[in-house]
């Protein structure tokens, strides 16, 4: 059972709750336009912005806008559970193997890297926009399996399963990019206390603790505080703390199985006592049952399964509703014609697509891999599109890349400009592949 746990993983489950974090996230997006270019502007900014919350302790200064902590606290908890995926994804799921991880991740790095050489080559001329060449690297997952789940069941689960599996490995991309390049200043005294409570995290797995209440304390206190100050990102602390989490059971499934037949066989041998209420021994048998059930669970899994849904419908649509305001001055075509916002959409649009398809014809040509059960390779042609749809993770890196509040903006119009064009493209690739199977 050391390892059946993370196999087990509900991969339905997790498609299905993206697909409706997906629509979720549409429509917080559709808001937060809406109230940004309202005669409620003002409103949309004073809450976001101006608002200040937070606390001050001795020298340490904790506040900051509504926005500041969205960005650097509940997107730290955001990466926090895409750690935890990754880290699942690589024990037990899509991940696991050579066989297995070798078309996603290959996909994922063509995917990566075209879109950052075609922005690059786009705006070489302008040294003032070439920070921006993280933008259309990153796929928005959410988006995508929304979309995606549109189509019914009559797209093939493996072709959600690859999607899933190369947003993830996107996602590991996307965090180290932020924390190797996205970092202005880094102070190492900070980051040596960050890495002292990481390795008392790690000795706590290893020792067998398996308290998610420790590890929160220990990673809020220790790990995401003196990350903080570091100058390094704080998302990538919630990245690092998941990977200490422990993923092993105390009991092996044999052991599992046998104790919970006999729990079983004492509980029926009670004689019914005519009452709604349950006897002594039943009590007793339950709460073994429970205990039973602790030990057979990961805490990794646990915390997944419980924040994921957070996730979801909690912090990405927040997220959206204080990040996709872009307020419209002057024209729109300028926005759209910029260097910054072509690069972003030709990124996107093209390398996106290029980058994923090319590298996952490569792999499977080479033989190192083979197209997934069921899947077309015009299904992969309309995936490697919505692929393109960077949203979320893309207006996180823009507002890393750039510090001028005018470049911000004309970023976010080219990555909902793209993600409009790759979702359209790309539904209509799978539509008609779908239809033609």
């Amino acid at each position: 059972m050391k390892n059946k746990p993370l196999n087990a993983f509900n991969i339905s489950r997790f498609i299905s709750e993206e697909a409706y974090g997906g629509i979720i996230l549409i429509l917080a997006t559709i808001a937060a336009l809406i109230w940004s270019n309202s005669v409620f502007y003002d409103s949309y900014h004073s809450l976001w912005h101006e608002l200040k919350v937070g606390f001050v302790w001795g020298e340490i200064n904790m506040v900051g806008s509504l926005h500041h902590w969205i960005n650097d606290g509940l997107m730290a908890l955001f990466f926090f559970i895409v750690g935890l995926e990754i880290k699942r994804e690589i024990m037990g799921g899509e991940l696991s193997s050579f066989k297995k991880a070798s078309m996603p991740i290959a996909a994922a790095i063509g995917g990566m890297l075209i879109p950052a050489a075609i922005y690059a080559l786009m705006a070489i001329k302008y040294p003032e926009y070439i920070n921006g060449w993280g933008i259309p690297m990153a796929t928005d997952i959410a988006f995508a399996l929304g979309l995606l789940a549109l189509l019914g069941k009559r797209v093939n689960i493996n072709l959600k399963i690859f999607l899933t599996a190369l947003a993830i490995a996107d996602d590991l991309g996307a965090v180290m990019v932020i924390a190797i390049f996205y970092t202005d200043s880094i102070d190492f005294s900070e980051l040596y206390t960050a890495a002292f409570f990481l390795g008392v995290l790690i000795i706590a797995n290893f020792a067998g603790v398996r308290r998610t209440v420790f590890y929160a304390l220990v990673g809020f206190i220790g790990v995401w505080i003196a990350f903080v100050f570091s100058g390094v990102h704080a998302t990538i602390a919630g990245v690092t703390i998941a990977l200490t989490i422990p993923a092993r059971t105390k009991i092996s499934e044999n052991d599992y199985i046998s104790k919970l037949s006999k729990y079983l066989d004492r509980f029926k041998k009670e004689k019914p006592n005519d009452s709604s209420l349950l006897t002594k021994e039943q009590v007793h048998v339950i709460s073994d049952i429970g205990e039973l059930n602790e030990k057979a669970h990961t805490p990794l899994q646990k915390l997944e399964h419980a924040l994921h849904p957070v996730s979801t419908y909690f912090i990405l649509p927040v997220f959206a509703l204080s990040n996709a305001g872009v307020h419209i001055e002057g024209s729109i075509i300028e926005m759209l014609i910029h260097p910054i916002s072509l690069g972003i959409i030709a990124g996107l649009v093209l390398g996106k697509f290029i980058g994923i398809s090319l590298m996952s014809k490569l792999v499977v040509w080479l033989k190192i891999s083979k197209l997934p059960e069921g899947v077309s390779w015009k299904q992969i042609y309309g995936v490697a599109f919505l692929a393109g749809i960077g949203f979320t993770m893309s207006m996180f890196i823009s507002d890393l890349a750039f510090k001028e509040e005018e470049f911000k903006q004309v970023a976010k119009v080219g990555i909902m400009t793209a993600s409009l064009i790759s979702a359209f493209i790309g539904m209509i690739l799978l539509s008609r592949a779908i239809s033609k199977n």
